[in-house]
């Protein structure tokens, strides 16, 4: 959000009324907590965790008509003389950026009806904002991203899957490696970006955050320094002996870098040992036989798929690391986890539940490769599963597996991904993913320090 249209939402309330949403289709029954849990008998049969996090996809914009997934091909849209219906329209992958701050959200969330997409920015480039209108009511062509959707097709594919806060990349990030962005003993979560614009640890002095509180009050510049010192999951991996790394890009605008935020990692000696860059390195890493037990691997700003008039290499990237892994000593050990941090402003059909006063926020789209994968029948996709997630889920997974204990966030509530695998069944064999470059493109790729995030 830019400087204006933030400060002109401080003059406005908004109390958005508590939404049932999904239910959760795990065992339990229920959207609260999660129960799906690793067998003890196959636990030791992963032993990589591999989470590819790229760029401000909703779930809709990607897979509005993949079969069998709860997707959709119109959308409401709000008018003056009432909501109407808006047939979605078939768009490229490149595309204008969208309006995606907690502000946004409320206008597009609109009480659970879903009917404020046309609200929203549209960034137009060079400063220029405008409504988006219907803009906002598109879908990327499947023909833009067969990797994602050859995946889908073999692999599994989360229908449910939602962002743990209605917010924007910075903290989305966090919630990767905490599950939220709890500050203070009030239960409040740091929303959106610092102002000004910098981000974590090495950000300007003098920079604030904006909080949302568990009633929903929004709090803004009442935030600390985004330096944090709440615990992540690598207090968690540490002190159990689990092995750790963060790959990322070298942009000097760190907000894809969660831990340059986490004052315990940027402060020391891992912030020289756990933190790779640039992420190509992944490759040799798989190569090398040194794949820690958990990565996160972050795209740099032409393979995120972010929204933007540039050529997006996203999907190509993504089906390199997958096959590098799958073609690996490593694939009957390893889960490989696609997501996005953020739905970006796009148009989803799906109201989010409101599990407490800060989200959840709208859905992004969710790719999990392992060789325990559950099958479909010959006749049928890749299996989906209609499973409500959060951000939580992928901690949980985690600490279950490696039996962790709980950082007591969200990863508490969330249900785990665990329901995705059967662990009973032969390990499945690797279908490569169709891709246009080879590992070694990445290999020799000058990994990109162009802007990565304008909102």
């Amino acid at each position: 959000m830019t400087g204006t249209s933030k400060w002109f939402a401080i003059a406005l309330t908004f109390a958005i009324a508590a939404c049932s949403g999904l239910q959760s289709t795990t065992p339990n029954g229920g959207g609260l907590p999660g129960t799906s849990s690793i067998s003890p008998a196959h636990r030791s049969r992963i032993r990589h965790v591999v989470i590819l996090v790229q760029e401000n996809r909703s779930f809709d914009d990607f897979f509005a008509t993949f079969p069998g997934a709860d997707g959709a091909t119109q959308g409401l849209m709000k008018t003056p003389s009432g909501d109407v219906y808006v047939p979605l329209k078939k768009a490229g992958l490149n595309s204008d950026s969208l309006g995606h701050s907690h502000f946004s959200f409320n206008k597009e969330f609109d009480r659970g009806k879903m009917d404020g997409f046309a609200k929203v920015e549209r960034d137009l480039g060079h400063g220029v904002l405008v409504p988006a209108g219907t803009y906002t009511y598109r879908y990327v062509d499947p023909k833009d991203i067969v990797p994602y959707w050859d995946i889908a097709k073999e692999y599994v594919l989360a229908d449910h899957m939602f962002t743990t806060q209605s917010s924007a990349s910075f903290t989305a990030h966090q919630d990767f490696i905490a599950g939220g962005t709890p500050v203070g003993d009030q239960g409040d979560n740091v929303i959106d970006f610092p102002e000004p614009s910098s981000w974590g640890c090495n950000a300007a002095p003098g920079t604030v955050t904006d909080l949302i509180t568990p009633k929903r009050h929004e709090e803004f510049g009442a935030g600390p320094f985004p330096c944090f010192h709440y615990k992540t999951l690598r207090d968690l991996l540490d002190a159990a002996g689990v092995s750790w790394l963060y790959f990322t890009n070298k942009n000097p605008n760190a907000e894809w870098n969660a831990f340059d935020a986490i004052s315990a990692v940027y402060h020391g000696s891992q912030w020289k040992t756990n933190i790779v860059i640039p992420e190509t390195n992944i490759f040799q890493y798989v190569d090398d036989n040194e794949l820690p037990a958990v990565s996160w691997v972050i795209p740099d700003a032409l393979t995120s798929d972010h929204p933007a008039r540039i050529h997006d290499q996203g999907p190509a990237w993504v089906a390199s690391v997958v096959n590098s892994i799958g073609e690996s000593q490593y694939w009957d050990s390893t889960v490989v986890i696609v997501v996005w941090d953020d739905w970006g402003g796009e148009y989803d059909n799906v109201p989010p539940p409101q599990l407490d006063g800060q989200g959840l926020g709208i859905r992004v789209p969710m790719l999990i490769v392992s060789a325990y994968d559950k099958e479909t029948s010959a006749s049928q996709l890749g299996y989906i599963s209609h499973t409500q997630y959060e951000d939580g889920s992928l901690l949980k997974f985690i600490e279950q597996n490696w039996k962790l204990g709980s950082l007591g966030t969200t990863d508490v509530r969330a249900n785990s991904i665990a329901d995705c695998f059967d662990f009973g069944q032969k390990p499945r064999t690797f279908v490569p993913i169709s891709t246009n470059f080879s590992e070694w493109y990445w290999r020799h790729y000058n990994v990109s320090s162009a802007p990565i995030d304008e909102y």
